[in-house]
């Protein structure tokens, strides 16, 4: 190992896992926020849109507590993307209480060119990484997310819609 190896691995092995996760996120979310400000919510609403990409039930109750987003907050802000013309509700057929949240066309060309920016964001924050690693953390990042709690997407919580 070379004495640059060496000095990295030391590195490395003083920063807490935690810590270590939480300056990706920070890294990250100071990023997405300036790359998606023009969306509203800014990183929460463009995850919601995401979700709403999808499509496969996505009522708002299950899309709150999959982004863990108390439900108060989801349904301001799925207020404030539906006004911007980017969402819609409608109706659920598994449960009239609850509605579901889709794209518009306004919306899903608003989250393609999101999608980009938020790529671009990725890039940045892996940027220590070449091509091959980023794209091994992200696969293993993904195992571990799912790995959690699962919320099935039809699955509507016990509570009336949000």
């Amino acid at each position: 190992m070379t004495e640059m190896a060496e000095a990295q691995t030391e590195d490395t092995t003083s920063i807490d896992f935690g810590q270590a996760l939480g300056s990706i996120l920070r890294s990250y979310l100071d990023n997405a926020r300036d790359a998606i400000s023009d969306l509203p919510g800014g990183p929460r609403g463009y995850q919601v849109m995401s979700v709403a990409h999808g499509g496969a039930c996505s009522n708002q109750a299950t899309i709150a507590m999959r982004l863990g987003i108390d439900r108060t907050v989801m349904t301001y802000l799925v207020d404030d993307l539906e006004q911007a013309g980017l969402v819609e509700r409608r109706p659920d057929p598994a449960d009239r209480r609850a509605r579901q949240v889709g794209l518009t066309a306004k919306g899903s060309k608003a989250f393609a060119a999101a999608s980009e920016r938020i790529a671009e964001v990725e890039r940045a924050v892996l940027g220590s990484l070449s091509d091959t690693d980023a794209e091994l953390f992200r696969q293993l990042l993904m195992r571990v997310a799912a790995a959690g709690p699962v919320v099935e997407p039809c699955d509507v919580p016990d509570v009336a819609e949000c």
